[in-house]
């Protein structure tokens, strides 16, 4: 038993060295996952209820990588795309994330809820990246509109 977990840890070490990022999300994931399976165990729940297994991972990913990926999409497009000074970069940014954020708010979850409910697994990757396709598309036309009705 001693050299089966000798073994997971070093592999897991391997891991955390050659896949750094990839390895901590799995590793918070799961950690998650299995948290939330305990306290529902503990609290006397006798089946699982996946559903809100589901919807814990819908809300870490919006309150943290949703918010940060369309801060520096915006940041990106406002410097890099257009131009702009950093002084009109921050005030597009004030005054657009949060419609941007809401936008994505509201879009996002139904596209989880719909790519766990209706697809099978082997079609939820292609799924979500067609949808985060049309995604940059829709925020590359909402900066590129607000900049034209300013011009």
């Amino acid at each position: 038993m001693g050299s089966i977990a000798k073994k997971g840890i070093n592999n897991y070490v391997k891991q955390l060295q050659q896949h750094p990022l990839r390895t901590k999300v799995i590793t918070a994931g799961v950690l998650s996952g299995i948290s939330d399976i305990v306290s529902q165990k503990l609290t006397g729940i006798r089946k699982i209820q996946l559903r809100r297994l589901l919807l814990r991972a819908v809300l870490i990913e919006q309150l943290t990588a949703s918010p940060l990926n369309n801060l520096l999409f915006l940041i990106y497009y406002g410097y890099v795309v257009e131009g702009r000074p950093w002084v009109h970069v921050r005030a597009k940014v004030r005054k657009d994330f949060p419609s941007v954020q809401y936008t994505s708010w509201t879009f996002w979850p139904a596209v989880g809820w719909i790519s766990h409910q209706f697809l099978p697994l082997h079609f939820r990757v292609i799924f979500r990246f067609f949808v985060a396709f049309c995604w940059g598309i829709f925020l590359n036309l909402r900066a590129r509109t607000l900049v034209l009705t300013k011009a």
